[in-house]
């Protein structure tokens, strides 16, 4: 499938960097190319679009601003120059943000992000059944069994959780975390972040309240912390 896009940036290089990346980038089309908000939602009023690729600092109307006013089946990446906005991006449900200056190694990462996220969707639903060691997930028209002892963490992308496990690729299953939590044994998984739940059983390092799994830094956020010390505290010698 090809997602259709629309580059947005007030800036005349950064716009002509981002629209070649979508040139070059097989599963993009790029629909049209925008100095501004106001050129985008003209577009938007007789061209389908799937994805936006957005500028947050913009005169007049700023990306963050005109994403809120959009419906949520158009999917953002915000570009920024500043990483403090990149929590701002997640509460409007972008599916990523990437610094400038960018390469294109981290345009394409971010972009296969939105295409992981539009092929699940187009799909099929998604359903979680739970034994007391191993999950069945539905996915894709196929029943994957996941061992819980496999389990590393489990990663929330918006609309579908990534399961990592250990040696065996990630699976993507198009569900919501909270759904998927409810179904996993709390005295073994923990929810440790609006992003991540964790295999209690597989932590071997703590750094400065974040997990470390290999080269994977999972923060421990405020509204987790309590909870995740208290089980630091039953199990320190």
């Amino acid at each position: 499938m090809k997602i259709k896009c629309i580059a947005i940036d007030d800036e005349p290089l950064a716009l002509q960097q981002i629209t070649g990346y979508i040139r070059k980038t097989p599963f993009l089309e790029l629909v049209a190319s925008c100095k501004s908000a106001f050129e985008a939602l003209e577009v938007m009023t007789n061209e389908p679009v799937d994805l936006l690729f957005v500028d947050i600092q913009m005169p007049d109307l700023t990306g963050m601003d005109f994403v809120k006013t959009l419906n949520k089946d158009v999917k953002v990446i915000f570009t920024t120059a500043y990483e403090q906005y990149a929590l701002e991006g997640f509460k409007v449900d972008a599916i990523d943000y990437i610094l400038k200056p960018m390469g294109y190694d981290d345009f394409l990462k971010s972009a296969r992000k939105a295409q992981d996220y539009f092929l699940l969707k187009e799909k099929a639903n998604v359903t979680v059944e739970s034994r007391d060691d191993f999950l069945f997930v539905k996915s894709e028209y196929k029943i994957r069994k996941i061992s819980l002892a496999d389990i590393l963490y489990i990663e929330g992308l918006r609309e579908y959780v990534k399961i990592h496990q250990k040696d065996e690729k990630p699976i993507l299953s198009l569900i919501s975390m909270k759904a998927l939590e409810e179904k996993l044994p709390q005295d073994q998984f923990m929810r440790v972040h609006r992003s991540f739940i964790v295999n209690l059983d597989k932590i071997k390092t703590v750094e400065r309240s974040r997990i470390v799994f290999g080269d994977v830094y999972i923060p421990v956020s405020e509204q987790y912390k309590d909870k995740f010390q208290e089980f630091l505290n039953r199990n320190f010698i």
